[in-house]
């Protein structure tokens, strides 16, 4: 009688015989190197699971370091354009002090400039009226900012604040028609007023004289009269000059050399002593305090 289930070779055997088989695979593939092209294929075949497997630390990695990389990029870009107003007001003071010694003004003869403190401020938001040119920015009392205060960017004179809150304030541009700057003309000196037109790149000088010695490409800087700008800095530059003898007074016109319509970040400029010099006056000792004040 056969029995039912055929139990064949045992367990031992198998494992002998697949031991002796992986000797002799490892072998000839050590001495002849048997196996090499299908480790080929079979490295081709998993290499896409691996690439597979590797792709989500892949991104990960390419969207942290691109994400560190703009915010680190915006921080620069931020410090340069700072930077970049600074320099261009250093630059027209360098120009202020050129032209000084042109003029042969002895630093003995005439006051000396008090030092200038300067404040970074960005517009938040522009007023949407046509016939108001105003903007607010990001600066307030909190800031140091006050009624007044001259504004320019890094071409020239912008306007002045016109009102103060906490943590914003109102600037008034110098194109506003309700607004008027004394300036005078960089070439030979004359003093002149320009009034706001209403118009983003248009100034006007009224009650000129046709005998005035205007000529268009002349430069207006403030005269410093009115204590609100500081003199000498960039305003505006004639475009127009017509003398119409039926008129009383010659009509002219300047184009500010600020870029009105494209302004983002200003500078604050202002005469009176920062936080950190009046702290550090305060604590001085009362003997080199009266000294300072002597000096």
């Amino acid at each position: 009688m056969n029995p039912i289930f055929n139990q064949g070779t045992s367990p031992a055997h198998r494992l002998i015989l697949v031991l002796c088989c992986s000797a002799a695979l490892i072998f000839f593939d050590h001495k002849m190197a048997s196996f090499e092209t299908a480790r080929g294929y079979l490295q081709s075949l998993v290499s896409p699971l691996q690439y597979m497997a590797n792709a989500p630390k892949q991104m990960m990695n390419w969207a942290a370091e691109n994400i560190v990389i703009r915010q680190q990029l915006m921080k620069e870009n931020q410090i340069f354009r700072e930077n970049e107003l600074f320099y261009h007001e250093q630059a027209m003071q360098l120009s202020m002090v050129r032209q000084e010694n042109e003029r042969l003004r002895s630093l003995l003869s005439s006051p000396v400039r008090g030092e200038i403190n300067k404040m970074f401020a960005e517009i938040i938001s522009v007023y949407s009226d046509p016939y108001s040119h105003q903007v607010v920015i990001n600066r307030g009392t909190n800031d140091g900012v006050y009624e007044g205060q001259a504004v320019l960017d890094e071409k020239g004179i912008v306007g002045q604040i016109l009102h103060v809150g906490a943590s914003s304030s109102r600037v008034i541009l110098i194109t506003d028609i309700s607004h008027a700057i004394p300036v005078r003309i960089q070439r030979n000196g004359l003093r002149l007023i320009a009034s706001g037109s209403g118009q983003i790149d248009r100034l006007i000088h009224n009650f000129v004289p046709h005998s005035a010695d205007v000529k268009v490409g002349d430069l207006l800087v403030t005269s410093g009269l009115g204590g609100k700008y500081p003199e000498g800095y960039p305003v505006a530059r004639v475009v127009l000059v017509r003398a119409d003898e039926s008129r009383e007074f010659a009509t002219i016109y300047s184009k500010p050399v600020a870029q009105i319509d494209r302004l983002r970040y200003m500078l604050l400029l202002s005469k009176e002593p920062s936080k950190e010099q009046s702290v550090k006056g305060a604590n001085l000792p009362k003997s080199k305090q009266a000294s300072a004040g002597k000096s």
